[in-house]
């Protein structure tokens, strides 16, 4: 079982982490038998945020107070300033049913919070760990500069941020950067929001990387099983691997959504991660899955676009997304 340590928090933990953003999706029982069977098979590293609906009050039904002490466990904050940040963390610690976060994350924030900030929000930080209620900070983006503003700052323990085998060479320098700062470094869309439907081709290319921890998106037990399947005999990336990833990068080559969802919500209710990618779904997965009427209808409301801009300033990646969704709409039609 490989492990990875989170740069200067000096935390060790399994090499899969487990991402509970999917858990909001199926109930209880469902989430808190997937969550057991990973803890009994050694996955030790949880990640959560305010955000994710009901997510943290999952996790926090699932482990006793017994095994809390052998898990880490890392929430975010989408909090402005530092009145909603001590909310969120005081929610957040009832829903878990703990006395301390691991790693208390800033949301994936369009600035780097600072010291002395007029928003409060760093000092409200420092604050909560001098306390014990947080024992670690770290920070979220989809934003090369604010990551790279965070990681040389020396003001944040860890990052997450988007890496896969698509990722370009300016995202492979910032896993680079963390190292060289001794900064943990926490995989988010290590699967690409499911373009990338290879478990074994991504695990093996991660696995290279010595200081990243992958946190995988969890909502069915076969999911679960894939990775830890790796646990026991690593995939190891060799040329086979490493031609299809040449494969897989020229299939996915240019604009493409990640699906991270920040272009939500649409005024026009488009399920924009969703449609935006269509085309490549489409021929990546099996195509009448998404062709009946409840998906027709759904693309049906492309048209009804108002041309806001909302989704565009919100893109992390920079995308025309009206433009990317006319087009796939487009190509939809072909299929009916």
């Amino acid at each position: 079982m490989d492990k990875v340590r989170l740069g200067r928090t000096n935390i060790v933990v399994n090499k899969n982490g487990f991402g509970a953003l999917p858990i909001q999706r199926i109930s209880q029982a469902e989430a808190s038998a997937i969550m057991r069977k990973a803890y009994e098979n050694g996955v030790n590293y949880y990640d959560t945020a305010r955000s994710y609906s009901d997510s943290e009050e999952k996790i926090g039904a699932t482990f006793s107070a017994e095994e809390r002490k052998s898990l880490f466990i890392a929430t975010k904050t989408s909090a402005q300033d530092a009145k909603t940040f001590w909310s969120h963390l005081e929610t957040s610690l009832k829903n878990l049913k703990t006395d301390y976060i691991d790693i208390q994350q800033f949301h994936n924030p369009p600035f780097m919070p600072k010291p002395d900030g007029e928003d409060g929000l760093y000092d409200a930080m420092l604050e909560a760990k001098r306390q014990g209620k947080i024992k670690h900070i770290g920070i979220t983006s989809h934003k090369l500069h604010v990551a790279k503003e965070a990681v040389l700052s020396g003001l944040y323990e860890t990052l997450q941020f988007p890496f896969n085998f698509l990722s370009e060479e300016q995202d492979e320098a910032i896993v680079k950067l963390c190292e060289e700062h001794d900064v943990g470094f926490i995989v988010m869309k290590g699967m690409s929001g499911g373009l990338i439907t290879d478990s074994a081709l991504t695990y093996a290319h991660l696995n290279e990387y010595k200081n990243v921890l992958p946190i995988w998106g969890i909502q069915k037990e076969s999911e679960l099983d894939e990775f830890l399947s790796y646990q026991d005999e690593a995939p190891v990336l060799d040329d086979a691997k490493r031609a299809k990833i040449a494969d897989e990068r020229k299939q996915l080559a240019g604009n493409f959504c990640r699906a991270c969802g920040y272009c939500l919500p649409c005024p026009a209710k488009i399920d924009i991660p969703q449609a935006a990618r269509m085309s490549l779904l489409l021929r990546r997965a099996v195509a009448s899955n998404f062709t009946n009427e409840d998906y027709q209808k759904e693309m049906a409301k492309i048209d009804d676009c108002i041309n806001c801009g909302r989704c565009i300033r919100n893109c992390p990646y920079g995308l025309n997304t009206p433009e990317l969704l006319r087009e796939n709409y487009e190509d939809y039609k072909t299929f009916l």
